[in-house]
């Protein structure tokens, strides 16, 4: 089969690998028919999230059709078209059983102590191979995979995979009530739903905060007030925005890679002889001037009122270990992080979807063949004007 493959930082190719089959009773084999970039397939590629082994599938996000299932799936047959939640869970532990399956204590092979297993991850997440290819093998299929009424299109599921979930489960860490007014860092495809999000969970005001103006105008589209740290400092515009008093909640929707891309972009664009000589000192970093790879969730703490919250779904590696704890103690902040419980969001919101309360496409922008998507990971990396969200049509 045709698949993304990770080789290296910076090095990733479009290759035939084997087709993936049935290895555990709960297995399921999906014959993918859309899957997508994230911004943290970037994370990856660039190596700020490190650990990455070469020879694993890219992707996270998946739609497609079940082809053949394990003895132990007893809800799903072939033919059954699913979506797949970007992180794997048992749905038998304490924790899966409490609504944390990101946690879950048997997905990942690593141990229970190994926190969340995911396709297309690092060594320390399984590995697992991803979805960026054309069929998956899917742990744990009889818990995980979402069945789609057929009035829910693929470009709306995929956005169902990962990201839409993500930043409704940011809009609850942010505990908003209604009324509350909300800043949201970062309007890349998970800022674009944790604004719509917010105002879901009742948010009377949002404020988006970014410097790429399309991403702005889209955010404009969806309600918020926007604020371009480019020409303004965000901190400043937010608390004359709130009358000097700051938002009720924030959400960190942007993680480690704050900063501009490279001229090379990282995903393989660049020659083997610039590969080579980038070995050992590049994480693909090409910081925007004045910025830290904290600096979104700085200006997120900064930004709140006394007694708020802030929320955390921007992705950050095990290596990173920068936060102002003093600010946010000092001003009776709750902070609240981690990654989505995916399998505990998706039947929500694609009975959403079903019945016409929101259409998640609007934040899709290309639907490019995978074929193609070394190209697009390239556009997508580079920010380019209007390349917010990135679907990958396999059936093609």
């Amino acid at each position: 089969m045709k698949a993304v493959v990770f080789h290296g930082v910076g090095d990733i190719r479009m290759e035939t690998v084997a087709d993936p089959s049935i290895s555990e009773a709960n297995d399921a084999v999906v014959r993918i028919t859309t899957a997508a970039i994230c911004g943290t397939d970037l994370h990856m590629i660039r190596g700020t999230m490190p650990g990455m082994q070469p020879g694993t599938v890219l992707g996270h996000e998946g739609v497609g059709v079940v082809e053949d299932v394990g003895k132990g799936v007893r809800n799903l047959k072939p033919g059954d078209r699913v979506v797949v939640p970007s992180t794997i869970a048992c749905g038998y532990c304490s924790y899966c059983r409490s609504g944390y399956f990101a946690q879950c204590d048997h997905a990942n092979p690593n141990g229970p102590a190994a926190g969340t297993a995911f396709f297309g991850g690092p060594k320390t997440t399984g590995p697992f191979q991803g979805l960026q290819a054309e069929y998956a093998r899917v742990p744990y299929a009889n818990v995980g995979l979402v069945k789609l009424p057929s009035e829910v299109t693929d470009d709306q599921a995929i956005l169902l995979s990962d990201i839409f979930p993500t930043a409704h489960f940011g809009a609850d860490l942010a505990e908003i009530r209604k009324g509350n007014t909300v800043a949201v860092f970062g309007c890349g495809p998970v800022g674009q739903f944790a604004i719509i999000s917010a105002f879901l969970k009742g948010a009377g005001r949002v404020i988006a905060i970014d410097n790429v103006p399309s991403r702005l105008d889209m955010a404009r589209r969806h309600g918020a007030e926007c604020v371009n740290f480019d020409d303004e400092n965000p901190v400043e515009a937010i608390r004359e925005l709130t009358g000097g008093i700051g938002v009720d909640r924030t959400i960190d929707a942007v993680g480690i890679d704050a900063e501009a891309p490279s001229k090379h972009a990282h995903t393989g664009t660049r020659t083997k002889g610039e590969r080579e000589s980038a070995k050992g000192n590049d994480r693909g970093r090409n910081w925007v001037p004045g910025n830290k790879p904290t600096q979104a969730l700085e200006w997120a703490t900064e930004a709140v009122a006394k007694a708020g919250t802030v929320a955390i779904i921007g992705v950050y590696p095990e290596t990173e270990g920068s936060y102002p704890i003093g600010k946010a103690m000092n001003k009776n902040l709750t902070v609240k992080m981690g990654n989505c419980n995916h399998r505990a969001y998706i039947p929500e919101l694609v009975g959403y979807v079903r019945e016409g309360l929101i259409d998640p496409t609007q934040v899709l922008t290309q639907d490019e063949p995978l074929e193609s998507a070394i190209e697009a990971y390239k556009n997508f990396d580079l920010r380019k004007s209007g390349w917010t969200k990135v679907a990958l049509n396999v059936a093609a």
